[in-house]
Parts: structure tokens; C-alpha cells; sequence
């Protein structure tokens, strides 16, 4: 394995295909993923699931006879950088098919491209419905797929879990505004919510703000008894923080914008009791098992093990899509994703929903802070 690193408007790096006796052309298989920035944790975990992937099935032979090479360049967490790093993928590197990303907001810039160029997608934690189903025209982006639950599943959940479990009365809803991930997750949080009959407020804030004494003063005054976080990690993990620092801790969930680096955000301490919505338990053996076998490989461990299994099974995914269609044609290749039907891969069994793009009936797992660290509690799914 040769790792080459060099400076286009990102980080590009190219992770070659395993062996010296391929006779073939390696299939180019691209990934899209935020390698630095404030999302680096879980860009650089899925690079580290997708090498994994394909250090693994390159060991086994390749995918009808021709090895996989894995191109991932680094959209820092941004829309723009994303946008450049697929049409460099696909008009320059010639890739077959994109992993990647897990922001609703890049997945949402790429869309257009992807369906124009019949180039299939494939996000890890992007949960927007609009990702892969248009909203103007209802109908399924043909090119877009996705392996995680969407916004409208995950906001049932964070409901139902602090009405029904908690015994929540009022609900204060914390929330990025401009994110349409943070914006989705609210929105079906509060449709939600009202349907269950059950006081909510919101209050909203921007990414990279730090101080949120104020919006929490607020809440706490208005006499809410839990709070639902939609945003990603570092602005839940503050807010956590500060409301301990204030001297009040009602009940906290979110949904899955966390990250194991909350912790040091929030303090462990404050962490404690704190509820999130997730695609899978970290401990889930078989999710300690592909880290334990990451770590023999590269000799490090995934700062999020959940992105990492995502991004490995989306490469087992897209190569046996490619299997199934004995071709590395994309068309050909989207064809078999759009029929795929009880794949077993890491984390779930995976069949395709040909309307939607997702996957049906994935199931979610609620963790809670306990003893230092996020323990699975449960699965939960939504009442009807």
C-alpha cells in the first residue's frame, strides 16, 4: 500500500490497490471525506473503514478479476470543496462510483452532478430526506443512495424516547440554523412532538458559535424539562457544558451529529445520562472487531468506530453491486444497487427501498452516557 499526498484546493490522497500481479485495470472507487477541519474525526474514520475495505478484498482477489483502487479527497467538511473533489473524480480519475459523505448539505451540492454525470452516491451519515428523494418533483434521485436512517426517523425517535421513556413535558429544541441537517432533524422532532401532544420551543443558533449561556437561561425560564439537540457535536457538547456550569441539567438527547470527542467538550461528568440516537452501538462486537482488525492493519483506532463500519460497508455495498452486475459500468452499477436485497454487511442486513433509495427498516440504537463512556441501552423504534 503506497499513501501519496499533495495539494490541489484539498488534500488528495490515493490509496493504490494492493498486489503485484494484477493483469487487469484497477476499478476506481472514489470517497468524499472531511480529513481536516472540525469533522476530521469522523472524515478520517470512514477513510480509515474504506482502506480497510479495500486493503481486505484486494487480499481476496479484487472484484471480477481487477483490484479496487479507493481515491478519497478531502472536502474539509465543506460543500464547495465536495463539489470539486467529485468532478475531479469523475472527470479526471474516471471513478466508477462515490462513497460518502455524512453531511446532508454536501450530499445535497453533489446531487446534480452525480445524476448528470450517472455517477451513483452513496452517503454514510447524510440523513436529509432530500438527499436522495427531490423534494420539488417527489420522485428518487436515480444516482443517490444512502446507508443510514433519515431525519424524519431519527426525529420520531429523540421524541418519542423523551416523552415516552422520559416522561418529558416541555421540550426545548436546540438547533443550528442554515444546517439542513440541524433543520430537518427539528422540523420532525416538532411535527412529532405535537402529535404526541407536548409543549416544545425552539431556540437557534449558528456553527461555530461558543456561547450559549444565554439561549439556555431562556429555556431553563421557561420551564423545560429536557432539551433535544439537532446539531453535530461540538456545539451539543458546549451547550451540555454550559448548562452543567449553570447549575442545570435537565434531560439531553441528539440524534447522530455525535462523535465520541464530545466527551472532551462536555466533560465526562456532564455527559453522564445524556441520551443519543445512533445507526449502531459502539459495542457492538462485530463494530469492535472491524477496529480491532483496523488497528492490525494501520496500527490506529477509528476516533468514531460507527463511521468507520459505515464507510466499510458502503465499499461492500458498491463491490457487490459491481459483482452483481458483472461490470464496472455506473449505470450498470446503480441498477444493482437499486435491487439490492438482504445484503448482510457489518452492521445490518441491507435491502434497498427502490422509491426512496434507503435502506428499509433499518433498525436504532440509543446510547447513554455511563461510567466515562456511551453505552447501548436499547433499539428503539418509532410508535406509529
Amino acid at each position: 500500500m503506497k499513501r501519496y499526498v499533495g495539494l490541489l484546493s484539498a488534500l488528495v490522497v490515493l490509496l493504490f490497490a494492493i498486489g503485484t500481479s494484477w493483469a487487469a485495470e484497477p476499478i476506481k472507487i472514489g470517497y468524499i471525506a472531511a480529513l481536516t477541519g472540525s469533522a476530521s474525526g469522523w472524515g478520517q474514520s470512514e477513510f480509515g473503514g474504506a482502506s480497510l475495505f479495500v486493503k481486505e478484498i484486494n487480499e481476496r482477489g479484487g472484484v471480477l478479476g481487477r483490484p479496487i483502487e479507493l481515491i478519497c479527497y478531502d472536502t474539509k467538511g465543506r460543500a464547495d470543496e465536495a463539489v470539486l473533489a467529485v468532478r475531479r473524480m469523475i472527470f479526471e480519475d474516471k471513478v466508477v462510483a462515490i462513497g460518502g459523505s455524512n453531511f446532508s448539505s454536501i450530499q445535497l451540492a453533489i446531487a446534480p452532478i452525480m445524476d448528470q454525470n450517472k455517477i451513483p452516491s452513496v452517503a454514510s451519515s447524510a440523513t436529509n430526506p432530500a438527499v436522495t428523494v427531490d423534494p420539488d418533483t417527489g420522485k428518487v434521485r436515480p444516482y443517490m443512495f444512502r446507508i443510514a436512517f433519515t431525519d424524519p426517523y431519527q426525529g420520531k425517535v429523540i421524541a418519542d424516547y423523551l416523552i415516552q421513556r422520559q416522561g418529558a413535558k416541555k421540550i426545548a429544541v436546540f438547533s443550528d440554523v442554515g444546517s439542513p441537517y440541524s433543520e430537518g432533524l427539528t422540523e420532525f422532532f416538532k411535527a412529532r412532538a405535537t402529535e404526541l401532544g407536548i409543549e416544545h420551543k425552539g431556540w437557534g443558533f449558528r456553527e461555530g458559535d461558543v456561547d450559549f449561556r444565554a439561549l439556555i437561561t431562556e429555556a431553563r425560564s421557561w420551564g423545560a424539562d429536557a432539551i433535544a439537540l439537532t446539531s453535530l457535536y461540538t456545539e451539543m457538547g458546549l451547550i451540555i457544558k454550559q448548562a452543567a456550569e449553570l447549575g442545570w441539567k435537565p434531560y439531553f438527547m441528539g440524534g447522530d451529529g455525535l462523535n465520541p470527542a464530545i466527551y472532551e467538550i462536555a466533560g465526562a461528568d456532564n455527559m453522564e445520562g445524556t441520551f443519543w440516537v445512533q445507526t449502531m452501538s459502539y459495542t457492538d462486537p462485530k463494530v469492535v472487531e472491524l477496529d480491532d482488525r483496523h488497528l492490525a492493519a494501520f496500527g490506529s483506532r477509528a476516533t468514531s468506530p460507527s463511521n468507520q463500519v459505515l464507510a466499510y460497508d458502503i465499499m461492500w455495498f458498491i463491490t457487490d453491486a459491481i459483482a452483481r452486475a458483472g461490470s464496472a459500468d455506473p449505470t450498470a452499477i446503480r441498477d444493482a444497487m437499486e435491487a439490492t436485497e438482504n445484503l448482510q454487511v457489518t452492521h445490518f442486513t441491507w435491502t434497498v427501498d427502490r422509491e426512496t433509495h434507503n435502506p428499509v427498516n433499518k433498525p436504532g440504537a440509543i446510547l447513554t452516557g455511563k461510567d466515562g463512556k456511551l453505552q447501548f441501552v436499547e433499539t428503539w423504534a418509532p410508535t406509529n
